[in-house]
C-alpha cells in the first residue's frame, strides 16, 4: 500500500491491495465485492459509519504473512477452482440438508428459518450454473489471453455475482444474522456456523474474481451502476 489516503480509491481496489482489508470491510459491513467500484469516502457515508475510524482500521493493517493471491492468470484460475468452485460444491448440498432438518424438527420454533432450504436449493443450482460457465467459456478465453468479446460474458457474469448478492442478504435476513437461538440444537448451530463461513467464502469469492481477475481483460467493458449488498446491511 503506497498511500494512507484511502476515501477516495475504492472499496474494490482497497480490497485487491490491501491485504487483511476485506477482513475490516466485512467487519464494517461494507460490500467489496459486488458493491466494490464505489469510494470508500461514498460507501462510508451511506452508513453513518465513522470514516476517520475505518481508516485508521486500514492503515494500522499488518500485512506481513498475509496470504498472497497468484499473480500469474492461470494460478489464480485454478486458486478460484480449487479454494472456491471445488468447496462450494462440497458444503451447499449439505447445509441444503442441514437446513431442511431444522426446518422440519423446529417448525413451531419462532425462530425457524422457514423457507431457507428453498432458497438453499435455488442458490445451489443458480452457482452451479454460474460456475460451469466460468469453467467452460470464460476461464478458457482467460488462459488463453482474452478476447476481442469477452467483455459480454465477463458482464454476464457480473450480473450474476450482484444476484449471488442478494441471495447473501436473504441469508442474513432469514437466520438473523446467522445467529441461532440460545437453545438452539448442534445441528442449527452448524447450519449457521457454515452459513457465515459460505457467506464469507462466496464475498472472497466474488472479490476476486471482480476486483482482481475480471479487470484484466475487461477495460473497455461498461460499468454497473447498480449493485446489490452481498453483506445484508450496508444498503449497497
Amino acid at each position: 500500500m503506497n498511500s494512507p489516503i484511502f476515501e477516495h480509491r475504492t472499496i474494490g481496489e482497497i480490497a485487491a491491495t490491501l491485504p487483511g482489508a476485506t477482513g475490516i470491510f466485512r467487519n464494517y459491513k461494507l460490500d467489496f465485492c459486488c458493491g466494490g467500484d464505489v469510494a470508500l469516502a461514498d460507501a462510508v457515508a451511506k452508513t453513518g459509519l465513522d470514516l476517520a475510524e475505518i481508516k485508521k482500521a486500514l492503515t494500522a493493517l499488518d500485512t506481513q504473512g498475509a496470504e498472497a493471491l497468484p499473480a500469474d492468470t492461470g494460478a489464480l484460475i485454478e486458486h478460484i477452482l480449487e479454494r472456491y468452485h471445488a468447496v462450494h460444491r462440497r458444503e451447499l448440498p449439505e447445509l441444503y440438508r442441514l437446513a431442511s432438518k431444522v426446518e422440519a424438527v423446529h417448525a413451531a420454533h419462532p425462530a425457524a428459518p422457514a423457507g431457507l432450504a428453498n432458497l438453499l436449493a435455488e442458490m445451489l443450482n443458480d452457482l452451479e450454473s454460474h460456475m460451469a460457465k466460468e469453467e467452460a467459456v470464460l476461464f478458457p478465453l482467460f488462459r488463453r489471453g482474452g478476447h476481442p468479446s469477452i467483455v459480454h460474458p465477463i458482464g454476464q457474469m457480473r450480473r450474476e455475482h450482484d444476484s449471488h448478492g442478494q441471495y447473501l442478504r436473504q441469508l442474513d435476513t432469514l437466520t438473523n444474522g446467522f445467529t441461532p437461538p440460545p437453545e438452539a440444537c448442534r445441528s442449527w448451530q452448524a447450519l449457521y456456523t457454515g452459513l457465515s463461513k459460505l457467506t464469507d467464502d462466496l464475498m472472497q469469492h466474488i472479490h476476486i474474481e471482480n476486483n482482481i481477475l475480471f479487470p484484466q481483460f475487461d477495460r473497455a467493458a461498461p460499468i454497473v451502476a447498480e449493485h446489490s449488498c452481498c453483506c445484508g446491511s450496508c444498503g449497497g
